[in-house]
């Protein structure tokens, strides 16, 4: 349980440091017009928010910390 908590809280800090950094991106579909059975949609790329990589590195660093205060 131990290892586990340490090894989960350095990939969230892994993880919130790359979205603080803005290098996490996904696409999202927005349809945009729909007429009968034609539709038209457009992508777009959107960045994961640097707060919320600010919050996963806080958690990952009270998930090591509990991790190895643990007996």
């Amino acid at each position: 349980m131990r290892t586990g908590l340490i090894l989960a809280g350095l990939m969230l800090i892994a993880v919130g440091i790359a979205a603080f950094l803005g290098k996490l991106n996904f696409t999202q579909d927005k349809e945009v017009l729909k007429v009968g059975d034609f539709s038209a949609t457009v992508q777009q790329q959107k960045t994961v928010p640097q707060w919320l990589g600010g919050i996963g590195v806080l958690l990952g660093v009270g998930l090591v910390v509990v991790g190895a205060v643990r007996k």
